[in-house]
């Protein structure tokens, strides 16, 4: 079991890096252009991130279970990918 908790904090590792590349860039981004739907596209990548963290500090650092961690990083996921959905939307 010990691998795959090594396994887990590896991953959740990866997509802090690539999460926070993205939304740095979507940021930069906004600055330069100032459109709105970077901003917001942004804000969604850095929501997926954001929970991803979160669940896998909650789970090795204070014993929630993984079934807990797994609904919340969903829930995460899902506020997030609404969010880039209004960014696509919003850019029409």
């Amino acid at each position: 079991m010990n691998s795959v908790i090594t396994a887990i904090a590896v991953v959740k590792f990866v997509i802090l890096l690539l999460g926070g590349g993205i939304t740095y860039i979507a940021f930069k981004a906004y600055r330069r252009t100032g459109a709105e739907s970077l901003r917001v596209l942004g804000v969604g990548f850095g929501i997926i991130t954001l929970g991803a963290i979160l669940t896998g500090v909650a789970n090795q650092f204070f014993s929630v279970s993984l079934e807990t961690g797994v609904l919340a990083n969903s829930v995460f996921v899902a506020v997030g990918l609404a969010v880039i959905m209004y960014s696509l939307y919003i850019q029409q």
